[in-house]
This record gives C-alpha cells, structure tokens and sequence, in this order.
C-alpha cells in the first residue's frame, strides 16, 4: 500500500508532498487506522544513555521540525523518536526550492536551513501529545547567530527543553547554517562542548534530573578529524554521538541532473561515508560512549551494518520516504538477528 502512496506523493513538490504525508498520518491516527495500516514490530528493548528503548530503531530529527506531527509518527513503531532541529527564535529558513528528490539513488538533496517555528512553538507542541515513547529534541543556532556567539543559542535550547527531553541532541553538522560545520573542529569544538556540559549540569542541578547530551556530527571529516571529535567528546564527558548527519559530497551522484544542487545529501549515497564515521569513532570509543548510526539506511541489511559497526541505536529519514513504515519493521528484524 505504501508503494501506491509513494507514487501519488511523488507527483507533487518533495517539500508540499513532505508536508501532506505528515498531515495524512495525523488523519490516520485521529481516525484510529493508523496501527492498523502499519506493521506489527515485536520489541527488542535496549537500554543506551541510561534509556530504555522498545527497539533500536529511530526517526532522525528533521521530519518533524516542530514536534507537531508526534502522536501519528509515535503509532508507526519507531522505537524513539527525535524532532526538531529547533532554535531559539523562529525563522523561515532558505528559499525554495529547497528540498531535490533522487529517485534512482534513494536520496535525497536538502539546503532547509533549519526552517522552524521556534522554541516556544515545540514546547507547546510537546506540551500537548499523547506520545509517551522516548523523544529527543534536537537542538541549533539561529542562522544570523554568529560562530562566536553561538555558545548561547545552544545553552538557550538545552535549558528551554531539558524538562521536557529524554535526551538532547546538539546539531553542529547541518551544511545548511553558514559556518556552522565550523564549531566541529580544534577549539571551537572543544569550546562549545564544555558549554554544553556546563549548561547540562547547570540544569540537572536545577530540576534534579539527568538528561543525556549527544552531538551530531558530519560524515565528511577525515580520520584525524574523527579522533579528535572522539577524544573531544570522551574529554567533556559527553553521553553519545550521532553519526551522521548529511553530506556535501555529491561523488555518488555525479551526472545526476539535481547533483550541483547546493545542501546536504542523504539517502543510500551516505551509507559509506556513515559507516566510515561509526567505525572510526568505534575505534576510538568502543562502548565507552554509545553511537547513533544514521545515514543510508533503507533496509534491514544497511541497519544492522551500523550495529555490526559499533552503533547501539539507529535512525532512518530518507529511507523512511521511499520505504514506509516497513522499513522500521525491517530494519528492527535484522537487528534482532545478531543480538
């Protein structure tokens, strides 16, 4: 059924048809249809960050930017889910087009630029479902925010939403927010992790409860740069890693008529580059620090090489646009095969 979907979506604009689906799994569940168009996906619990997951098996932050689409997204069988990037203040991100579909290579091409409503929107949002299953809200700068003043937006969205999360994830590695790639590397980096520990235990103080941090990071640095975002991140104390987020490469789709298309790159062309990262900060971190495995997945096989890799959990997005709820059931199975 989900292939019929996909074919009617297809025929309209990737941002309009994003925006349609996410509405039309809302009408499903208010309808009470959802669970039943959706596969059944028996648990495989995991504990990962002092949390305890129904299965390893998440959605990315990025589809639901606004926390507005919780309660339909949280009856589809994700194990948890993030949304989000959110920033402190609302704003329209890049003009469109901004959002290319790649059919032939299961990808696709984004330059959003952290288009959202803003903090006070996803907490209300947030606020008000009826989802109870973990959820992590991702957390950026404002696009006017410069470099160096960036510390406070980040130590703005941890503490607006640290009562409300069960995990933070700090996003440093969106190519759509000029420069903001910059604050993975040398003392920027180490910088801003230092803040964001501090504003993490500045708030646990506070509300008397630990909330775990994870940083997102990019699949295009070379291994030195891995080490040193591995040893930053076991320096400051950090809970976990995400990796990872989109590429600018666009080696796998080269001739490809939306290929020099500015934004990040997802899909099945990030699937190496995203298994490279796990690997290498695997072997920096072994299981002293949990990695979230994300980037290419689109089936059961391209899930469970992250947790082959040294992923404890992972997240979907673009394999979700073209496979559809089976794709959580799939990917879940597989992973079930070599616990």
């Amino acid at each position: 059924m989900y292939g019929v979907i996909r074919n009617l979506l297809f025929r309209l604009p990737p941002e309009q048809a994003h925006n349609f689906a996410l509405k039309g799994i809302d009408f499903a569940d208010r309808l009470g249809v959802l669970n039943a168009l959706s596969p059944k996906i028996d648990a495989l619990p995991v504990n990962v960050m002092g949390l305890d997951f129904p299965n390893p098996v998440g959605l990315a932050a990025g589809l639901d930017k606004n926390a507005d689409h919780l309660d339909g997204l949280g009856n589809l069988g994700f194990g948890f889910i993030e949304v989000g990037t959110v920033t402190p203040v609302a704003q329209p991100g890049n003009p469109k087009p901004r959002m290319f579909r790649l059919p032939e290579h299961q990808a696709i091409i984004n330059r959003m630029g952290f288009n959202n409503d803003g903090l006070d929107h996803l907490l209300e949002r947030v606020d008000k479902r009826r989802y109870k299953g973990v959820l992590g809200i991702n957390v950026g700068k404002n696009k006017d925010t410069p470099n160096d003043q960036s510390e406070s937006d980040y130590r703005k969205g941890i503490s607006a939403v640290y009562t409300r999360a069960d995990y933070i994830t700090v996003n440093v590695s969106s190519p759509n927010t000029p420069g903001l790639r910059d604050l993975q590397f040398g003392d920027s980096l180490k910088d801003l992790l230092i803040a964001i520990k501090d504003e993490q235990l500045k708030c646990e103080k506070e509300y008397g409860r630990y909330v775990p941090v994870a940083v997102k990071i990019a699949p295009d640095m070379d291994d030195e740069g891995i080490r040193f975002v591995a040893s930053a991140l076991r320096e400051t104390g950090i809970d976990g890693v995400i990796a990872t987020n989109t590429t600018v490469s666009r080696e796998a789709v080269a001739g490809h008529v939306h290929a020099n298309e500015a934004g990040g790159l997802s899909g099945a062309p990030v699937r190496e580059a995203s298994l490279r990262v796990i690997r290498g900060l695997y072997a920096e971190l072994g299981d002293s620090l949990p990695i979230i495995g994300v980037g290419g997945i689109t089936d059961g096989d391209s899930a469970a090489e992250k947790i082959r890799a040294g992923a404890k959990l992972v997240q979907v997005y673009t394999g979700f646009i073209y496979r559809g709820p089976e794709l959580i059931r799939e990917a879940v199975e597989a992973i079930r095969q070599i616990k």
